[in-house]
């Protein structure tokens, strides 16, 4: 193995959050620029940025209709998200029910 190889082998994957996933293909397709373009422009591969965009099953560009494929992945993707955000909303009613609730030893002084 060539010391080229070795560094590859040891260098771990970067792991980015899907806002920064969102935004990059969310760019890419407003830009009118190719995936590779906006891919060096990010420090990134073109085949991840087009990866990202199956992931994420962005919408295509005005003017092309999406298949029944895609629009089952975002309704999908919606789904998940709606459930997630359902939870988190709980989460702070609770927590909120929580901090509003005077303590006892609040009221003793």
């Amino acid at each position: 193995m060539n010391e080229t190889q070795n560094a590859e082998a040891k260098t771990p994957k970067k792991r980015y959050d899907q806002n920064f996933k969102r935004s990059a293909v969310e760019h890419w397709l407003a830009s009118g620029k190719s995936a590779q373009a906006v891919a060096v422009e990010l420090g990134i591969t073109g085949q991840t940025l087009l990866t990202w965009k199956q992931q994420l099953a962005m919408p295509v560009p005005a003017g092309q209709k999406p298949t029944m494929e895609q629009l089952l992945e975002e309704n999908r993707r919606l789904r998940q998200e709606n459930v997630s955000l359902i939870r988190q909303r709980e989460i702070l009613k609770k927590t909120l029910g929580i901090l509003s609730t005077p303590s006892d030893n609040a009221s003793s002084g």
